[in-house]
Formats: structure tokens, C-alpha cells, sequence
């Protein structure tokens, strides 16, 4: 792949994470306590890079850092990603290219908020969503365990999910809506990065991707 194709991916993205509920930073705020750590999963629910299909293929990130990502005197966030091993090799290279940053839209943009990338590893990531948002989780046997339920309470109406519309600071660009949950599951091993805990913030967003030359 010598030049940059054009490309569009959609599907699901979802967080657990260090955060209170909810979790400052989606609202462009800065986290809970000054510093955040947690797990990030795409699943792509249709895509493809050129000609490459890469439908039903998961990427997840470990990530950690201190103070607003958003602010101007952020100093970056530390990051490790898995990328799923069903892709074969020209997949690959074209996750590669779009979530590092290399092939522009939004991912080229957040990107730029990571300052060390400790690794990339090609593994088994196991993905799954109720079709109403009730719950949403990923796994990587050996290292990840990620899953929440939407977030309820005494006056919360039935079936209905607790949702932030037009968030400031969307991990998945403009015009996102956010639907919130808690952590029943955040258990997190890789690349220098480790946590256990439960009853912290999630939340589910879909994404609406396209490159080279749209954000």
C-alpha cells in the first residue's frame, strides 16, 4: 500500500475506565483525580480501506494519562494497541494505517494525542453488544477483561438508556451520542500497563469514519 486509499469504517467503540461517573473527559473536562487509565475497543461493524474488506474486525488500547486531553498543555497519553489476529496481512496493514493516524479522518486527529506508543500485538479479541445498549463487553484471553451495563437508577424510565447527545470531547469526533454505563468488569494486563477494579465509568458510542480527506 504505497499511497493512501480512500476508506470509511463504522461500528461500536466503547471505554471502561479510571473515571467516576461520568467520566470528565468526554466532556472535555479533566479526569477524576488528575489522571486517567483505561481500555478502548472499536468494533468495526462495516468497513474497508481501498478495495480491503475489513467488516467484523475488533482493535482495542490500553491507555493511560494525566490531566485534559483536550486542554492545550496536554503532555500526551501513553498507549499500547492489540489489533485483532483474524485480519490477514493486508488487513493489517490497513488498521495499521488508520489507527495510527497515517491514512487522515478522525483517527489522524486523535491520534496526535498519543506521545508513546509502546506496541502493537496481533491477538484474539472477543467482542459482544445487546442490541438495546443493556450491556457491552470485550475480552483478550490473557490480558483484557472489559465489560459494562448501561447505567440505571430510581428514576431512570424503562428500556430507556442514559444518553449524552453532542459530548465536547468524543473519543469518536463530532456529533457522537453517548450512551452511559458502569463497569462490572475492568481488568487490564500490557505493555508496561495493569489494573483491576469494578463500578467505574463506561460508555458506548457508535463511529462514522472516512478518509483520507474528511475528519
Amino acid at each position: 500500500m504505497e499511497s493512501i486509499e480512500q476508506w470509511k469504517l463504522k461500528g461500536d467503540w466503547f471505554d471502561v475506565c479510571k473515571c467516576n461517573i461520568p467520566c470528565p473527559c468526554y466532556f472535555a473536562q479533566t479526569p477524576t483525580g488528575g489522571e486517567c487509565e483505561g481500555t478502548m475497543v472499536w468494533h468495526i461493524r462495516e468497513g474497508h480501506y481501498g478495495d480491503v474488506v475489513v467488516d467484523d474486525l475488533n482493535v482495542l488500547a490500553l491507555a493511560s494519562f494525566t490531566g485534559n486531553p483536550w486542554a492545550d498543555d496536554f503532555a500526551g497519553a501513553t498507549a499500547g494497541m492489540f489489533v485483532d489476529e483474524r485480519a490477514d496481512e493486508r488487513q493489517r496493514e490497513a488498521l495499521q494505517l488508520i489507527f495510527g493516524g497515517e491514512a487522515g479522518g478522525w483517527p489522524a486527529q486523535f491520534s496526535e494525542l498519543i506521545v508513546e506508543m509502546r506496541g502493537l500485538e496481533f491477538v484474539p479479541i472477543e467482542f459482544e453488544i445487546a442490541d438495546d445498549l443493556e450491556w457491552w463487553s470485550a475480552r483478550i484471553p490473557g490480558h483484557v477483561e472489559a465489560r459494562a451495563e448501561a447505567l440505571s437508577g430510581p428514576t431512570t424510565s424503562f428500556n430507556e438508556r442514559v444518553q449524552v447527545h453532542n459530548p465536547p470531547g468524543s473519543e469518536v469526533g463530532p456529533s457522537a451520542v453517548a450512551t452511559q454505563g458502569v463497569a462490572v468488569a475492568d481488568q487490564a494486563e500490557g505493555f508496561d500497563l495493569q489494573w483491576e477494579r469494578t463500578g467505574q465509568s463506561s460508555k458506548h458510542m457508535n463511529f462514522d469514519w472516512s478518509g483520507p480527506d474528511q475528519p
